[in-house]
């Protein structure tokens, strides 16, 4: 079992910034992959971002590159999404999950999530 806790996630203004954490505990080393996904009201969750347990190779959607960051802390068990020059289309509840498989990932790979936590982005 993996057990994942979001934090960091409200409400800013366009432009603005904001830092999601994923804590894992549990049989993390079971997993290859962990990433960031998000869901909008009305729509179907998507990839955001998401890197291996091992290496440093990142993959990021297309809407998001150049703006979000994702990074771990192995010795917290701890990933990060830095979310930087938000848009309103940003806007969605955000989740971290941990799976296997190739990236980008669909979220059929990933088999633990996180509660997710709501960003909000206001225009």
């Amino acid at each position: 079992q993996v057990r994942l806790v979001e934090s960091g996630g409200g409400l800013v203004q366009a432009g603005g910034s904001l830092r999601l954490s994923c804590a894992a505990s549990g049989r993390t080393f079971s997993s290859q992959i962990m990433g960031w996904f998000r869901q909008a009201p009305g729509k179907e969750r998507e990839f955001v971002a998401g890197m291996r347990w091992s290496g440093t190779s990142t993959y990021y959607a297309d809407s998001v590159k150049g703006r979000f960051t994702i990074s771990r802390d192995n010795a917290k068990n701890t990933m990060y999404l830095q979310m930087n020059s938000l848009k309103s289309d940003d806007t969605a509840v955000y989740y971290c999950g941990t799976g296997w498989g190739n990236l980008p990932a669909s979220a059929e790979q990933f088999d633990y999530w996180g509660q997710g936590t709501q960003v909000t982005v206001s225009s």
